[in-house]
């Protein structure tokens, strides 16, 4: 008879603080939870019953944590996936699976894959160091993408003219085509071993210019129904071609003549599903739960209206994070504050989200304008 998921350990790779709301959600099912990570002193430390300290790329070490547990997964790609591939041949359920997490943590290989799927994605050419980038003047302007360990915007760099080429990565990565697009957006879709399918609604991202990750978004986005359509039938489609068993964050540009073309993917709750917990009626680490331990997937509707700022660390500020404006945010109506339990703040430093619920995205625009005016993280 198979175990109910209380008799189930689940270990997670990674306890930042997508592994901390993850748990948090867990906590709901009485989910037993053990977590590895390399700080001491990461988010999810104090709020499981067993926390290791341990390199999440180093084999003997995933493998030895991963022994007990009935279930694997991860909140963060960079990760040793031959001893989960080990975990998973001795009889140990890991999902999203190896073979997925290998082919995505390579943009390299990810792009490759669009390809030859026919997955609709911008033009691309694989390049091995920067004096390759520069053999390829003609390809400009566009964006060059470290192949692996790039993340939160790093690994990523503008080359929109000749000049840039000097600031090419000089390692293996890819050329992309700059895209003049309209917006950018972002669907969370998830499966479970069933083969059972759903996709949340359309996220509307908006980046910060220098720190190139995702400062606000807008849910449900500013699309037509048609560009939606198009984005849930295109993130189906990536979910079902990869096998994955898992949550999936699909990123996506939308150009100005309404194609949708493939961004990047991550296998695991994302930035982009944050506001899931209070806007809708399950959470995008609820549905991640649900698909790993292939339980029936949850209604992904938006209950509200929501937007999501990112509460990111000052410049020019280090130290014990002090947080200033937070009783005025938090005196706002539909405003929930969450911080991430990091002790030390630094420039650009993802410490907090704060999610706005309200009954159109014209009101939600303005409370987003005040919350990132009032709501500062220092030192």
């Amino acid at each position: 008879m198979a175990k109910s998921i209380q008799e189930q350990k689940l270990g997670i790779l990674g306890g930042g603080q997508l592994g901390r709301m993850l748990v948090q959600s867990a906590l709901d099912f009485n989910i037993d939870i053990k977590i590895l990570d390399p700080d001491s002193n990461a988010p999810c430390k104090d709020i499981v019953g067993e926390f290791e300290v341990g390199k999440l790329t180093d084999f003997d070490t995933v493998y030895n944590f991963g022994k007990d547990c009935d279930l694997v997964s991860i909140e963060i790609e960079n990760v040793n996936t031959e001893a989960l591939q080990k975990l998973a041949d001795e009889g140990i359920n890991v999902f999203p699976q190896p073979k997925v997490i290998d082919l995505i943590k390579d943009k390299r290989v990810q792009k490759q894959f669009y390809a030859s799927n026919n997955i609709p994605t911008a033009d691309f050419i694989l390049v091995e160091n920067k004096e390759d980038a520069a053999n390829h003047r003609e390809f400009i302007p566009a964006v060059n993408k470290l192949g692996k360990e790039g993340y939160d915007g790093r690994g990523v760099q503008m080359i929109r003219t000749e000049e840039d080429l000097a600031k090419a990565f000089d390692a293996p990565g890819l050329l992309e085509k700059l895209i003049d697009f309209e917006t950018e957006i972002s669907v969370i879709v998830a499966r479970n071993e069933s083969g059972e399918i759903t996709s949340f609604p359309a996220v509307e991202m908006v980046f910060h210019p220098e720190a190139n990750m995702v400062e606000y978004l807008f849910s449900p986005a500013n699309i037509s129904e048609s560009v939606e359509k198009e984005a849930q039938r295109i993130a189906k489609e990536v979910i079902q071609k990869l096998d994955m068993i898992g949550l999936l964050a699909v990123e996506m540009f939308v150009t100005k003549d309404g194609k949708v073309l493939v961004n990047e993917v991550a296998p695991r709750p994302h930035n982009s599903g944050h506001q899931t917990i209070e806007a809708n009626y399950t959470s995008q680490y609820e549905q991640h739960l649900r698909s790993i331990f292939n339980l029936p997937l949850g209604n992904t509707e938006n209950i509200v209206p929501s937007a999501m700022v990112n509460l990111l660390g000052e410049e020019g500020y280090t130290g014990i994070a002090k947080y200033e404006g937070l009783e005025a945010v938090m005196s706002k109506k539909g405003v929930h504050v969450h911080l991430y339990g990091k002790k030390l703040t630094k420039p650009f430093r993802k410490m907090g989200h704060v999610t706005l619920r309200g009954k159109d995205i014209a009101e939600l625009k303005e409370t987003v304008e005040f919350v990132k005016k009032t709501l500062k993280v220092k030192a």
